[in-house]
């Protein structure tokens, strides 16, 4: 029996900081802008609260805490790299509130990132978040614009 008129279930990725969702492509990094790693959008953040954007377990961060990576409860790969060349600075300028193998909910707090500091060492605090696994996944739009962390969808599919 087919059932018609039923819509599939749309799944939302929400914004992990407050800012302006802005084109992945806009990232000052070829990494992300030439979408190596996967695809997604960037956010230019105006707080420092970093926040899961889906319900799922944390599967990486990074020794320097400028990264991680949440596996959402359907599959999908969700990067958030917090700020461009941050990696060198060691963990200085962030805080993790969580660890590895951690379910976590949407909105969730995961991180603080000081904005003034990154700035304060001349990087630019603009943040990609992605999926890193798009076979997983189908029909991704993007939503940009200004977006709140936990409770704006950026990316639905």
């Amino acid at each position: 029996m087919r059932l018609f008129g039923i819509k599939s279930k749309k799944t939302e990725i929400m914004a992990p900081l407050n800012g302006k969702v802005v084109p992945i492509t806009e990232t000052p990094d070829d990494v992300f802008a030439g979408k190596v790693l996967g695809d997604g959008v960037a956010i230019i953040p105006c707080s420092s609260e970093v926040v899961s954007p889906v319900s799922g377990v944390i599967v990486n961060i990074a020794h320097s805490l400028h990264a991680i990576c949440v596996l959402s409860d359907d599959g999908a790969e969700v990067l958030i790299h917090l700020g461009v060349d941050t990696v060198n600075l060691e963990g200085e300028g962030f805080a993790c509130h969580v660890r590895a193998g951690q379910h976590v909910k949407a909105g969730e707090t995961l991180m603080k990132m000081d904005l003034d500091f990154i700035k304060s060492k001349g990087l630019n605090t603009i943040s990609p978040c992605i999926i890193t696994n798009p076979d997983k996944v189908k029909d991704v739009k993007m939503q940009y614009g200004n977006a709140i962390a936990g409770k704006t969808a950026i990316m639905i599919y």
